[in-house]
């Protein structure tokens, strides 16, 4: 794990014992911090009683601590943590903030942060593919894996490459990357934000932490971040600007795991990054034909009888399902879920790649009013039966694509669940031969 001198006899106080949480208690205990914890989880107050005081901080004394460590997951602005951090005189911070905290007791190295509204873990994925395909030693944390302070340090050298959501931005205050990404920027997570605005600004947070000689990119046209853009170019006080949204490199049917004008855009950012880091074409170029991809990410499942099956359930968003819709020419398309959005505006200009829509979760009648007269359209309800009916209809050349345009929380505890449905599914009908059979035997 990663650990520092620079915690050594600080006081902190931890909201929250799961993974994140953990490693940040770990780390600070390891580097001689005093510590006081809580979880509403009696099993995991349990498990670190020999290594912090277990107490709730709401109901403590925190005046004097060093700061109080949250979950990306405590909504600030509604959690009680945050009047209690304010009246107590102590800053609520995150592990990322501790991590840039420890940096100055690692080995030389650089960090590259990504975030954006979606890609975010396929860019860092690409980006963290990369450089092992080029011998850098790196590792990928913050939002994707394995908690960054529960990693070991890398060597001289290293590259630490971060996926970063809004949240865990609003808990770091001093991450200098040495690339920053921002991928791109549309309505989402608005329950925890003012306004859209509010959120915009989370993100572009990311380059007020930015050192004047480190690299800023920037990797979509769309408002939000062409206003961030701009607004660090007129500040004028970071020298590596790169705007990435009109940037075109041949390649793209050659990287069978990045398919899509999303995943273009994706491998465009990667690209700028690891070359803004002084990797060459000879050797980005193989590794995004070697680059396997991600689970529920446009994840290719299966393909049988010509058809190939596609788990998408990640788009959990209209603004990450259009860009999949313009992946392939002929698609079944399985959406629905918890909608976070009443209308599929994003999704509107690929309907002409759409054979036929499935709709299913408690999105379904709404999905299915939006797309009458657009698409054809049958509800399904459940999963299995979308991509039974799907499988029927599907002929070679077609693709069968779960890509949602919704949360999952309706009928999956995550967007994991609701793939790993979706594979068990698919699995189910090329066993059963069920693939074209809407032209042929009934499905029964």
């Amino acid at each position: 794990m990663i650990v520092s001198p620079v915690f050594a006899g600080k006081r902190y106080a931890i909201l929250g014992l799961a993974r994140s949480g953990m490693a940040v208690l770990e780390s600070l205990h390891a580097s001689g911090a005093e510590l006081l914890a809580w979880d509403n989880r009696e099993e995991l107050r349990n498990s670190v009683s020999d290594k912090a005081l277990i107490a709730d901080p709401l109901e403590s004394d925190l005046t004097g601590y060093d700061a109080i460590v949250v979950s990306p997951g405590v909504p600030l602005n509604n959690h009680p943590i945050a009047q209690k951090a304010k009246a107590d005189g102590v800053p609520i911070i995150g592990d990322i903030e501790l991590f840039a905290q420890a940096r100055s007791a690692l080995p030389a190295h650089r960090v590259v942060g990504i975030t954006g509204t979606n890609g975010k873990s396929t860019t860092t994925a690409l980006v963290h593919h990369i450089l092992q395909h080029a011998g850098l030693p790196s590792v990928m944390g913050g939002n994707i894996g394995v908690p960054i302070l529960s990693q070991e340090p890398l060597p001289e050298g290293g590259v630490y490459v971060l996926e970063l959501s809004s949240y865990q931005i609003d808990l770091t205050n001093s991450l200098d990357c040495d690339v920053a990404l921002l991928l791109n920027i549309s309505p989402d997570h608005l329950d925890r934000y003012d306004s859209f605005d509010s959120y915009a600004a989370s993100k572009a947070r990311l380059f007020d932490m930015l050192g004047s000689d480190h690299a800023a990119i920037f990797a979509s046209g769309d408002e939000k971040t062409q206003l961030a853009l701009h607004g660090l170019r007129d500040l004028g006080r970071v020298k590596n600007i790169f705007d990435t949204s009109n940037v075109e490199v041949a390649g793209q049917p050659d990287w069978p795991s990045l398919q899509g004008p999303h995943n273009f855009q994706n491998a465009i950012a990667a690209i700028a990054t690891v070359e803004a880091l002084g990797i060459g074409e000879e050797q980005w170029r193989p590794a995004l034909a070697a680059f396997a991809g991600l689970p529920h990410r446009m994840e290719r499942i299966a393909e049988a009888n010509g058809v190939l099956f596609v788990n998408d359930s990640k788009a959990t968003n209209p603004a990450s399902t259009g860009p999949a819709l313009g992946a392939y020419p002929k698609i079944h398309w399985i959406l629905g879920g918890l909608p976070k959005s009443d209308r599929l505006t994003e999704c509107e200009p690929f309907y002409r790649n759409v054979v036929r829509a499935y709709t299913i979760g408690e999105a379904g009648p709404l999905f299915e009013k939006l797309l009458t007269g657009h698409v054809a359209v049958e509800s399904c309800e459940m999963i299995l039966t979308a991509v039974q009916r799907a499988a029927a209809n599907a002929q070679p050349g077609e693709v069968v694509l779960l890509s949602p345009a919704c949360a999952s929380f309706d009928q999956f505890r995550d967007f994991e669940a609701r793939g790993n449905c979706f594979r068990s599914a698919v699995n189910s009908v090329i066993e059963k031969n069920l693939i074209g059979t809407a032209t042929g035997e009934a499905i029964g």
